[in-house]
This record gives structure tokens, C-alpha cells and sequence, in this order.
């Protein structure tokens, strides 16, 4: 590419990030670093009503948590801030002026009640309201009214909006990098508000005049801003300046597929759609997902590589990464692939540092003087990750290393537990005492041996086994968790279990 990639992300602080703005923002990522671009982190905080206290600093650790992190925003100016377009705002005014001298916008006076009339109107009417050229001359402005009205109304500090001038009778091709040319009629946009009289712009103003004066090349930005489109190339022909190019994302869908995924899908669902959590809501953070599974499930929904591949990490996506190859249709979110990604990362994880992952997990369960040492934790996480998704699961899948029995499960004790079953245990109490060598494969050939010398089942010692050292028919490899819970514990839990179960 001739020139220099500066792509950005530009939230509004109005609350949490939606994992759908998350993956706008990695698309931007990896976007800018396949091409040795930055990634601009721009805050658009022009409507302050809707301005939310920690909302900023919320964006920011989610970029941070998902190893994506801005090249430059606030906190790392690099000569093209400030980075919030409430530090910006000065320099607005400037340019609606310019588009005000050129005749491509206009001051409007009518007031929200006047609008909401002519709206009611219209309704009534079975028609649309619009603000556009068949009926700007007929409503209160600076077209319609004589220089002196308008210099007066502006000198009494009437409140006043100023539009954009949309051109008539032009059809406009517009390209776009995802969805290629779009044609739209000018005749069917309306006049937008481009200036407020409080002094700040709306949206479509500053959004422009930023991302010309911070030299972004390339706008990616989620299918919602596609209605936009049409003003935004316009204002751009308006001021002579070159525009960058574009590409509108598809949307995330709702599992079910059909409209946008939305919080209360989540709730409903019982899944995360925020990257870390906000009040009630918990995000994937929190949740036990890991960064890396987060970042490839999100790159592969509205993208594909081309390939059956579905592993990618961050590196590897930016080396893949191409907007040719996101889709034009919404991708559907399936809340078990996001789960199975993050089983796949869970089983790259070293067991150490799973086992530290874990151990606040184990404090939160047990009593201090009861917790094991981290070398006995790194042992049990290599025989139970296997079925593990997320970290809290190895709790669930393991308690039983850590715990003696406090029940057994009673269908399994009906099914297993016969009349000479108490003996038998017996006999294997006091055959595995007698054993020296107390490794899982010493373990497993003396007692399948005795099995096989005593002319048994395998099926009428094992489950039984199980079932006293586990409590459960459930667990890894039978001789695997006798080696691990040690000679003593053995036969504790297989003498107490006997007792129990008669």
C-alpha cells in the first residue's frame, strides 16, 4: 500500500464494550499491523449526556486484556491528539463554518416542537418526514429566511442547528472494501445536523474532520455506520479532501441467527457478550475465558481464512488477515464454539500454570491448613485438564484429590456394591498395603493380576474402587489417582467406604 496504514477505533464512553465493538477494533488491529500501520484509539465523547464515569478506562483495560493494544490514544499521544473528541472541540466550528461560506450547509431554527408537528403530520398522512430538499425552503432556515432574519436570530442567541446541504438529483457509486459499489440516490438522504449551537458537532462532523486530521487511511467500522456512508463521502468531496476507504463489518447475529446479538441474549443464554464485566453483567474475563480463545473466536466470526484452519494465534492472524475475505452477511455467534476454543487453549496451558490458576480456586474450598503444595496440584491438573473448558472446572472434574468421599452416588453404589463386594475390597485393601513400589504401573499389574489369579471380572473390582476412592463411577485413570493419593489415603478412604456402603 502507497501510503501509510492508520486505521482507528473510535468508541463512545457510554458503558461497557459489546464483544461486537471488540472484534471492530481486532479487525482494526490486525488490519494496521499487516501492514506495519497503527492502530489509533480515538474517544467519541461528543454526547456528553450519554457520557458514562469509567467507561473510558473500561475500553482500555479490554484492549489491553485481549492483547490488542492501541499504537496511539489517550495516554500515548504521538502528534496527533488530543485523543478525545471532547478536548477537540474547538477545532470544529472552524469547519462548519467553511461548509456554511461554501453553501453546502445551512442554519436551521425550527424548533423540536415545530419538527415534531410537521413529523405528526406527515404521519397522518401515511408519509415520512424528511428534512431534505423538497421541503427545506418551506421550514425555518437560513435558506428560506433573508440574511438580516438570520443575522438577527443569530445575534439574540436563538438556538440553531446547522444541516448539511445534501445535493439533489445525483446518484452517488460508492466503494466499499467488504460489500464493492453501492449506489444511493441523494434524493432519499436528508439534511443531517452536522453543528449544535451549544458549540459541539454531531457524529457525522467531527468524525470526518478527525479522521482527516489524524491521517486515517482506512475506516473499519461495524454495518450499523453503512446508512452513513453516503453523507460522510459527501462531506469529504465538500471539504476536497481525499477520503480514506471503507469497509463496513458484517453484524454478530444472535445463536438463533436472526437479529443482532444483544445483553439480553446473554442473559438468556448464560454466556457473556462483554469482554470483562460491567455491574451485574460478567464478562469473558471474569468467566474463565482466555484472551487468545476470545480473539480467535471473534476473528472467525464474520472472516475465514479460505481454509478448514480454525487455531489461529495473534500472529498468525495478522499474517492471514484480509478484508476481501470478511463476509457481507452476519455471523452467527455459537456460545458452545466459544467454549470449545477455550477448552483447546486450556489444554496448551502448561500444568504449573494451571495448577496457579487453580490455587485460589482450591483456598476458596478448603481450609488453610488443609491446601496441598503446588508440586501435588500440578500432578492432579496433567490427569483432569483433559475435560477441563475452564480453569474453575478442574474443581469439579478433581475435588476428590483433595477431599475424601462424603457421599458415594447411589446408582452407582446399587449397580456396584453386591454381597461379596465388601470382602473382596478388603482383599484389595490389604494387598495394595503390601505394595512397595506405589506407581501406577506397579499398581495396576499386582491388582490385575490378583484378578486374574482369583479367576474375577475386572468389572466386579474396579467400579467398586472407583466408587470408594471417588465417591463417583467418574475420574481419570483408575491407578493413575491410587499413585497419586499415596499408600495411606488409599486404604483410608477404601476401609471408610466399606463401612459406609454396608
Amino acid at each position: 500500500m502507497s501510503t501509510k496504514v492508520r486505521v482507528r477505533f473510535a468508541p463512545s464512553p457510554t458503558g461497557p464494550l459489546h464483544i461486537g465493538g471488540i472484534r471492530t477494533a481486532l479487525f482494526n488491529y490486525l488490519f494496521a499491523k499487516k501492514y506495519n500501520g497503527d492502530f489509533v484509539l480515538r474517544i467519541e465523547d461528543t454526547d456528553q449526556n450519554r457520557y458514562v464515569e469509567g467507561a473510558e478506562a473500561y475500553i482500555i483495560e479490554a484492549l489491553n486484556w485481549c492483547g490488542i493494544p492501541f499504537d496511539e490514544g489517550p495516554g500515548k499521544e504521538a502528534g496527533f491528539g488530543p485523543y478525545r473528541q471532547s478536548e477537540r472541540k474547538h477545532l470544529y466550528k472552524k469547519y462548519a463554518r467553511q461548509l456554511l461560506d461554501q453553501g453546502n450547509a445551512y442554519y436551521a431554527f425550527d424548533t423540536p416542537e415545530a419538527l415534531d408537528g410537521h413529523r405528526k403530520d406527515h404521519e397522518a398522512k401515511g408519509k415520512t418526514f424528511i428534512y431534505n430538499w423538497h421541503n427545506r425552503l418551506k421550514l425555518t432556515n437560513s435558506l428560506s429566511l433573508s440574511p438580516e432574519e438570520v443575522q438577527s436570530r443569530l445575534d439574540s442567541g436563538e438556538n440553531y442547528v446547522i444541516r448539511f446541504k445534501t445535493p439533489q438529483d445525483q446518484l452517488l457509486e460508492l466503494q466499499d472494501s467488504i460489500r464493492g459499489t453501492i449506489k444511493i440516490d441523494t434524493n432519499v438522504l436528508d439534511d443531517k445536523i452536522l453543528f449544535k449551537s451549544d458549540g459541539m458537532p454531531t457524529y457525522h462532523l467531527a468524525n470526518i474532520v478527525d479522521d482527516h486530521l489524524m491521517e486515517i487511511s482506512h475506516v473499519i467500522r461495524g454495518e450499523e455506520w453503512l446508512p452513513s456512508l453516503a453523507l460522510h463521502h459527501l462531506l469529504y468531496i465538500s471539504f476536497g479532501w481525499k477520503a480514506p476507504e471503507f469497509a463496513h463489518l458484517p453484524l454478530i447475529m444472535k445463536p438463533i441467527g436472526k437479529g443482532k446479538l444483544s445483553k439480553r441474549d446473554g442473559e438468556k443464554g448464560g454466556f457473556p457478550i462483554f469482554p470483562l464485566s460491567w455491574n451485574e453483567s460478567e464478562g469473558y474475563r471474569e468467566a474463565g475465558y482466555f484472551p487468545e480463545a476470545v480473539v480467535n473466536f471473534l476473528a472467525l466470526l464474520g472472516w475465514n481464512p479460505g481454509t478448514e484452519q480454525e487455531i489461529f494465534n495473534l500472529a498468525a492472524l495478522v499474517d492471514s488477515f484480509s478484508l476481501d475475505r470478511v463476509n457481507k452477511s452476519g455471523a452467527r455467534f455459537d456460545p458452545e464454539k466459544t467454549k470449545w476454543y477455550n477448552h483447546h487453549y486450556l489444554q496448551q496451558k502448561s500444568n504449573e500454570r494451571l495448577a496457579s490458576d487453580f490455587m485460589p480456586i482450591l483456598a476458596a474450598q478448603m481450609k488453610p491448613a488443609e491446601l496441598p503444595d503446588s508440586t501435588y496440584v500440578t500432578a492432579v491438573v496433567a490427569l483432569i485438564k483433559e475435560r477441563a473448558d475452564f480453569t474453575k472446572d478442574l474443581w469439579e472434574l478433581g475435588n476428590f484429590f483433595f477431599q475424601p468421599p462424603a457421599s458415594y452416588n447411589e446408582k452407582a453404589a446399587k449397580k456396584q456394591w453386591k454381597e461379596d463386594t465388601s470382602s473382596l475390597m478388603t482383599q484389595v485393601a490389604n494387598l495394595i498395603s503390601e505394595t512397595d513400589d506405589w506407581s501406577a504401573s506397579s499398581l495396576e499389574s499386582n491388582i490385575k493380576g490378583w484378578i486374574t489369579d482369583n479367576e474375577l471380572s475386572f468389572g466386579k473390582i474396579m467400579g467398586p474402587l472407583r466408587l470408594l476412592l471417588v465417591g463417583d463411577l467418574k475420574g481419570p485413570h483408575l491407578f493413575d489417582i491410587l499413585a497419586l493419593l499415596g499408600k495411606k489415603k488409599s486404604i483410608n478412604r477404601i476401609e471408610s467406604g466399606i463401612k459406609a456402603l454396608n
